[in-house]
């Protein structure tokens, strides 16, 4: 019986370079094989820890195949000082608010308390899970140029993010915040090599960097473009700079090497043949030199 070759999507693929993570390339080579889950560890011999969080890299990039999410209640309760007390009596949530409190440098308002009793309650979210999106939200804040916290509210809309992402585990945290926050820094080596120097990014334009990091790109070959959109407009046009990448990236283009050799900008492309005129010239220069 032939074997069937494997065969892999470029968007996995291109995902998987990014992350940088050989177990979990081997783990979704493994499953994308049609290997179980519950035989990876002794087919992989990875321990439980690696294992867990190689499957947390893939849940990231969506290569893992979801898992059914218990419903949760469409509107959060309201909650009161009364449940604060409550939870601070019949739960570790007392913990996990010290804990807020010291990577925050302060003493979170009642308001504040509640958003986090919202995370620990309702969502669900084990207090190591915060304890890891706390830390995540403030080196955030600080790769970002930031000198200030980020708000409890900032911390909320993360924290339902992750959610959604189903992240509710260390191992998943830690390896999602790994991840992103290595994304951020690359953002940061874009940023430089657009010359912007301290100036932060808009949502707009930190939008469209990601974008470019997606397609494979990375700071050389974003200075290229940058370079090629300074001379033929005369300084920084973001659609510009982005119609640039988006055509090599449409051609496949993603190194310097292969730009140098393979850019061809559209209708740029001109004859082999020599024109007319130059024949023409040619022709001249040889009538002279018989003469």
């Amino acid at each position: 019986m032939t074997e069937q070759p494997l065969t892999i999507p470029e968007r996995d693929w291109r995902k998987l370079l990014a992350a940088a993570s050989g177990d979990a390339a081997l783990l979704y080579l493994y499953q994308r094989a049609g290997g179980t889950p519950d035989q990876a560890e002794s087919s992989l011999r990875l321990d439980k820890a690696r294992l867990e969080c190689a499957v947390a890299s893939l849940k990231q990039m969506g290569l893992w195949p979801e898992e059914p999410k218990p419903l949760r209640p469409a509107q959060p309760p309201v909650y009161t000082e009364a449940d604060l007390i409550r939870a601070e009596r019949e739960s570790d949530f007392p913990q996990l608010l010290g804990e807020a409190q010291r990577r925050f440098g302060r003493i979170l308002s009642v308001e504040e308390a509640k958003v986090l009793l919202s995370l620990y309650d309702y969502l669900g979210m084990p207090a190591d899970v915060i304890s890891i999106l706390l830390s995540y939200c403030i080196q955030r804040a600080r790769a970002r140029g930031s000198l200030r916290n980020p708000s409890m509210h900032t911390v909320e809309r993360e924290a339902y993010h992750w959610a959604d992402l189903g992240i509710d585990t260390m191992e998943e945290a830690a390896s999602y915040m790994q991840m992103q926050l290595e994304r951020q820094s690359r953002v940061g080596q874009i940023r430089q090599a657009l010359q912007l120097g301290d100036r932060k990014l808009s949502p707009g334009e930190e939008k469209m960097v990601l974008q470019w990091l997606d397609w494979g790109f990375g700071p050389a070959e974003v200075a290229r473009a940058y370079e090629k959109t300074c001379m033929n407009t005369g300084g920084l046009k973001w659609p510009y700079l982005n119609s640039i990448l988006k055509s090599w990236h449409s051609q496949g283009l993603h190194t310097l090497q292969a730009i140098e050799t393979g850019d061809r900008a559209p209708g740029a492309a001109q004859s082999q043949e020599p024109s007319q005129w130059a024949r023409d010239a040619v022709a001249r220069m040889m009538r002279n030199q018989e003469e």
